[in-house]
């Protein structure tokens, strides 16, 4: 049976379902906009451990753990592990993975894991290769400074167009059964380069990515962005978001009214961000927390998440090369015959919420 949409979207006939979802950050995640919505707050980025490739490690298996248990499962009863995130040789997903004992893809799509890992977990359950996977992805913006452009220590400037790297893990877990919103569709992205080159300008990277992603999306399905509540980048950020506008433009497709970036949502613009945030943990840790709750409780019917990602490395930005990106699209609609999470609690966080934080909407 052909599940294909047009040339790169995917059909999921058997609607997996996210019954759990989870989201823990750091200290300055905490401080912005949406951090009454997270599931943990750290007192600190090292997190009682000697480096912060530890704390990442320690905050992902908790992320994980917290999952399990608020779905009322244990590792025995998930079928695949898919995670990643943004150290060499995806060390923290690696290490995370060994905890659990269970059958593990490491993936790597720089921000875009997220969403990659929950198509990939999609198509295995609609597939019928197992009933349950656990998709998770990290990042820290300490280890990931030290890691692809130079330790905060050596006090380098902070330009108003880099983004600042979110300290957090966010998870989903996907089922055959069960209740929660469901996976419809899913837009496999193609990995664009258009020649950048500064590894600190990783907005305009993406940005032509996302465009390519979200009008392939428009084009496989014969929609338009008002048939969403939202089409939400992963981190494009202010100037990335800026020139996703532009190029949808020119392509005669108006997102302005339709379109948020979680790189935006997650910070107060007095934070001292930069562009808004970015990394793995991105749109992991919103659309866990903040997204999915919007469809749980009919005030979204149908949403498109398109995670991006910069593939570079610090030896290809070192010795001239551009910064090849990649988008993936999934689409998440509400079911409301399986509503997870009560009405009250959505109302009581969405007044704790800061108003810098609202969705476009």
């Amino acid at each position: 049976m052909n599940k294909m949409i047009g040339e790169q979207t995917i059909k999921f006939d058997s609607k997996p379902k996210i019954i759990s979802s989870a989201a823990i950050v750091g200290p300055k995640e905490g401080e912005g906009p949406l951090g009454e919505y997270f599931d943990k707050v750290l007192p600190d980025s090292y997190y009682q451990e000697q480096t912060w490739e530890k704390a990442e490690r320690k905050i992902t298996q908790e992320t994980i753990e917290l999952l399990m248990q608020k779905a009322n499962l244990s590792a025995d009863k998930i079928d695949y592990l898919l995670g990643g995130d943004l150290l060499d040789q995806t060390i923290t997903a690696n290490f995370v993975a060994r905890k659990f004992a269970r059958p593990y893809f490491g993936l790597y799509g720089a921000c875009s894991t997220m969403v990659e890992g929950m198509i990939l977990g999609a198509m295995l359950i609609d597939g019928g290769y197992g009933q349950r996977t656990i998709n998770f992805t990290s990042s820290h913006y300490q280890g990931s400074e030290r890691q692809y452009r130079t330790p905060n220590e050596y006090g380098d400037k902070y330009p108003g167009y880099k983004q600042w790297t979110v300290t957090g893990s966010g998870a989903t877990l996907l089922a055959k059964d069960g209740q929660g919103p469901v996976v419809t569709e899913a837009t496999v992205g193609k990995v664009m380069d258009l020649g950048v080159k500064d590894p600190m300008d990783m907005g305009a990277a993406m940005a032509p990515a996302a465009a390519d992603t979200i009008l392939q999306h428009l084009n496989d399905t014969n929609r338009n962005p008002v048939q969403y509540d939202l089409i939400v980048t992963g981190d494009l950020g202010e100037v990335g978001s800026k020139l996703l506008r532009e190029l949808l433009e020119d392509k005669n497709i108006d997102i302005s009214e339709d379109q948020d970036d979680c790189g935006l949502l997650i910070y107060n613009s007095d934070q001292g961000v930069g562009a808004g945030g970015s990394g793995c943990g991105c749109s992991a840790v919103v659309t866990a927390s903040y997204l999915l709750p919007y469809l749980n409780n009919n005030r979204f019917k149908r949403l498109l998440v398109v995670a991006t990602g910069a593939l570079m490395s610090p030896l290809t930005f070192l010795q001239g090369e551009s910064i090849p990106s990649i988008a993936h699209g999934i689409v998440i609609e509400n079911d409301t015959q399986n509503n997870a999470i009560g009405n009250q609690e959505f109302e009581q966080r969405q007044k704790a919420n800061n108003s810098n934080g609202e969705l476009n909407r």
